[in-house]
């Protein structure tokens, strides 16, 4: 099976491995972790923000920032398509009372001029507006760099009229590979910054939430709070270590099979990649209705030997990483143009998430 549903199913490289049983380890929670300080301190400076703070998810450090970043009973702002919007379970509301006001993006972009109007006035019958908060790379986008003079413009804005801002940057490191700028560049502009390890870097488990000292002292309390304390931390960190000092460079390969698959699909009929070039892992595409659903398509696919996820009622979503050769690409591309030349069969119309 070609397993492109996700850059979050890479298994730990044997040098990895390695790196995890040999970790110095100690109680993270009732004192420090060494292995855990090391990553904390490692990834704030390459963020260039003065401190970190190591998690199990991305989840948890998206909802932790707008937690420290929001007043219960207040909004943020953030795209109607965003991951934190759709794929954690309305945590903002469920945990810290607070409400999302959603943006239509194009294609995972936000312009500036659609913000401008939607800071509440100061009134006792509105809410008040908090917080901005991006993603990029943007996931549901298939993997869309956001623009950085956008970003820039974006969050000044929100500075200037007294809001906060953060990124789900939980593939900022794809998006600093595809743009050329540093991951610091990318996360100056925000006043907190989520990035994950287990996705394209292909370490077992975590995230890390970075920014102001005093934050992440709040979201040390806040992550107690969470059920995210952890004790012998370590061994996990250790693979996000290896995978900062050794991975980041090699995302360049998986965005060039992302692109190579992309043109495998624009030579199947019935398919095309949605968003226009693809810029890093994620290959978000279009199924032609005349062909049959998205379900179908995936259906199809994996009795084929290939598996993937449907986005939508007619899209589905794949994603190239660590554990990807360019000889399985090649074999995709040849199972997808098999899969758009057959006949749909009959499948269930849920939809994947």
């Amino acid at each position: 099976m070609i397993d492109l549903r996700s850059d979050t199913v890479t298994r730990p490289t044997d040098a990895m491995r390695r790196a995890i049983a040999t970790a110095e380890v100690h109680d993270a929670l009732i004192d420090i972790d060494p292995t855990v300080d090391r990553l904390e301190k490692m990834t704030a400076e390459i963020l260039d923000k003065e401190a970190a703070i190591f998690m199990p998810s991305g989840s948890m450090t998206n909802q932790i920032a707008i937690r420290l970043h929001c007043d219960r009973g207040t909004e943020f702002l953030c795209d109607d398509n965003s991951h934190v919007y759709n794929y954690e379970q309305a945590a903002f509301a469920q945990l810290s009372g607070v409400v999302a006001r959603t943006v239509a993006s194009r294609h995972g972009v936000i312009e500036p001029e659609q913000f401008r109007p939607l800071i509440r006035p100061q009134n006792l019958h509105f809410v008040r507006t908090r917080l901005v908060c991006l993603e990029n790379t943007h996931n549901r986008a298939g993997g869309r760099v956001f623009p950085q003079n956008k970003v820039v413009e974006i969050c000044d804005w929100a500075h200037q009229n007294g809001l906060v801002t953060h990124v789900d940057g939980a593939r900022l490191w794809n998006a600093a590979v595809a743009s050329g700028l540093s991951e610091a560049e990318l996360a100056r502009p925000f006043d907190s910054v989520s990035v994950c390890f287990s996705k394209g870097l292909g370490a077992p488990v975590g995230s890390i939430l970075a920014g102001p000292r005093d934050f992440i002292a709040e979201a040390h309390r806040t992550r107690k709070l969470f059920g995210g304390a952890m004790r012998q931390a370590g061994i996990l960190a250790a693979g996000a270590i290896h995978a900062l000092q050794f991975h980041r460079d090699r995302l360049a390969t998986d965005h060039e099979h992302a692109q190579r698959l992309g043109e495998l699909i624009c030579q199947c009929a019935p398919l095309s990649v949605i968003g226009g070039p693809i810029e890093t892992n994620i290959v978000a595409v279009a199924i032609d209705p005349d062909w049959g659903t998205a379900a179908a398509f995936v259906t199809a696919l994996k009795s084929a030997g290939l598996d993937c996820f449907a986005i939508g009622p007619q899209a589905i979503r794949l994603v190239t990483h660590f554990d990807i050769s360019a000889a399985q690409i090649e074999r995709a591309g040849e199972i997808l143009r098999d899969v758009a030349e057959s006949t749909a069969l009959p499948t269930p119309t849920a939809v994947s998430p």
